[in-house]
């Protein structure tokens, strides 16, 4: 890019939607890509550490409110506040009060990855939404149920974006459930139950091929447990993926604590209490104990 170029208010060289928020390539040359993204309310976003220790980002916050938490401390980000990021060790976890607008400028070509995976995130996300609703809702607070876990168990960076977007994704074979089966307000036959439980490897089955098959086999395991008494392979115990059981954990706390066609939702007592009577049995010791430490943290439970 030589000379002087201009760009007019709504001409971005690329743009891609997603659920969760808008990104938009403004500029792009020797390596640096100048973006301006828009993530909303309520939605988690991450600063993860960069494989080359040079790359450099710079973000100003043009509108809106952003919180994170670091060794306990949570801070609050406004309007014309900005951070830079060089040489992270471990990713840092955003949370968005209000909608949050922010000039991004990176040192790396991160546009391209981004706008492929936001696309095909984004295609399955919406065949969800307009299969069921219920579903969608259910996967956005699972995933941020997981994430909370994995940072409390300071799991690599890598392993927690797989178990993000894992738990987005968890209940997509769904689509291919009857919505008179997920709706119906009362107790599931055999043959309906049998049906439900195609879901998650119909969902694994979505993704082999995609630049997220290296989740298929999360997805697969999410309703596998410790005992065996799990689906579709019956594993046990180290046979199934941590970020799977991590899954199965909110799972099941979210499926007991949202209201149903057919019942009301129990409270999170009650659901945490369930979880740590099954606890060695279905579920991992470590992880309803660290579900535990998260929900006292935010005041759901004493």
């Amino acid at each position: 890019m030589e000379g002087l170029t201009i760009s007019k208010k709504g001409s971005p060289l690329d743009i891609v939607h997603q659920y969760s928020n808008e990104l938009s390539l403004l500029a792009r040359d020797n390596g640096v890509d100048i973006m301006l993204q828009t993530v909303y309310k309520d939605k988690l976003f991450y600063v993860y550490p960069s494989e080359k220790a040079e790359v450099f980002e710079f973000i100003f916050i043009l509108n809106g409110e952003m919180e994170y938490e670091h060794n306990g401390q949570k801070t609050t980000l406004v309007a014309h506040d900005s951070f830079t990021v060089k040489g992270l060790k471990e990713p840092i976890y955003f949370s968005a009060k209000t909608d949050v607008t922010y000039l991004w400028v990176i040192t790396e070509p991160i546009f391209q990855h981004l706008s492929q995976d936001h696309q095909n995130l984004t295609h399955i996300a919406k065949q969800v939404e307009s299969k069921d609703r219920y579903t969608f809702k259910h996967s956005e607070r699972v995933a941020t149920l997981s994430v909370k876990i994995a940072k409390l168990l300071k799991l690599q960076s890598s392993l927690v974006e797989q178990l993000f977007l894992a738990a987005e994704l968890h209940d997509i074979g769904k689509i291919n459930v009857p919505v008179e089966i997920l709706n119906k307000p009362g107790k599931l036959t055999k043959e309906e139950f049998d049906i439900i439980k195609r879901h998650p490897r119909d969902g694994a089955d979505m993704l082999r091929g995609t630049v997220y098959s290296n989740l298929a086999e999360i997805i697969d395991q999410h309703h596998e447990r410790l005992d065996g008494s799990g689906y579709p392979k019956g594993l046990k115990g180290n046979e199934i993926l941590l970020p799977a059981k991590i899954i199965g954990v909110c799972d099941s706390f979210d499926a007991m604590t949202d209201d149903r066609a057919y019942r009301k939702g129990k409270t999170a007592q009650f659901a945490i209490d369930e979880l740590k009577s099954l606890a060695g049995i279905k579920y991992d010791v470590a992880l309803v104990k660290a579900l535990e430490k998260v929900l006292k943290d935010e005041g759901k439970i004493k």
